[in-house]
């Protein structure tokens, strides 16, 4: 019983952050109907950034805060200089885009910073917490509580504000938003910073525990995509459930199987919602009209 309680607080932990991930997928998602590949480099910006500026001396708060506004600017910059010249392209061009802005982040950050691992002190600490007979350290609690608020404020904002509307409404027609006044650019712009801020909020709550560098953007793209995928892609909800059932699926099977498996659990994930269940968990059949 123990075994598995520690199997389950494991999963939770990756869990949560995979849905924060997959949460930005959302967001970009339902402004562009585009998967933006370059989400894990946001992960990525923000463990680093926070790690760069507390090093440097700053107090931790603001390096976190530092890490998030820095990678919601270049969020906005990665929709502005790569997304919006290339509007009216095919999805898959639109996502190729994202993949190699992914590669020159990636790249960018390895000059810039460097290629070691980073780390900073956990927010609470790090006596790990008894449960029976587990234990969880007290910053995957923040881990998840953090996703938990994003899950709860992302559903506020696109079910309770004009604004949140606004970008559901980009998504299923541009060019009718637009005759109704909505401002198109500053949507996506918006959703870009968003997505890029949730991106870098789940770096700064993740490294703590498991450390960080500039290679793993794509992992955390990978996973997170699975998790959108898995829950539907464009819904919060959904992202929320698909990142914590992919997380304890991955957690199980290292437990259980070998950790040599854990990482694809991911692949089996989006094979298997590409063959059996294309709309996900969460996710709405759409009957097209021709």
């Amino acid at each position: 019983m123990s075994e598995f309680m520690q199997f389950l607080l494991s999963g939770l932990t990756v869990g949560a952050v995979y849905a924060l991930v997959a949460l930005g997928f959302t967001i970009i998602y339902n402004a562009s109907d585009v998967a933006n590949f370059a989400q894990g480099e946001f992960v990525m910006l923000g463990g680093m950034i926070t790690a760069a500026a507390y090093t440097a001396g700053a107090p931790l708060l603001l390096a976190a805060t530092l890490a998030i506004v820095l990678t919601a600017a270049i969020g906005i910059f990665l929709n502005k200089l790569a997304i919006e010249p290339a509007r009216g392209a095919p999805v898959a061009s639109l996502i190729i885009i994202t993949i190699g802005a992914s590669i020159f982040i990636r790249g960018l950050t390895q000059i810039l910073l460097d290629k070691e691992l980073h780390r900073f002190p956990a927010f609470s600490g790090d006596d790990p917490i008894h449960v029976l007979g587990a234990t969880i350290l007290p910053q995957s609690l923040w881990v998840i509580a953090g996703a938990l608020l994003v899950f709860v404020a992302l559903w506020l904002f696109f079910t309770r504000t004009l604004t949140g509307r606004a970008v559901l409404a980009t998504a299923n027609n541009r060019i009718a938003a637009l005759l109704v006044g909505i401002n198109t650019r500053y949507i996506m712009a918006l959703s870009f910073a968003l997505s890029a801020a949730i991106g870098a909020l789940a770096g700064i709550l993740i490294t703590p525990i498991t450390l960080t560098s500039y290679d793993i953007g794509m992992t955390m793209a990978l996973k997170g995509f699975a998790a959108a995928m898995l829950g539907g892609m464009g819904n919060p909800k959904g992202a929320l459930a698909g990142g914590l059932v992919l997380g304890l699926l991955e957690a199980l099977t290292a437990g259980y199987l070998s950790s040599q498996y854990k990482d694809a659990a991911a692949f089996v994930v989006i094979l298997a919602v590409l063959f059996f269940m294309p709309q996900g968990m969460f996710g709405r059949k759409v009957a097209e009209r021709v």
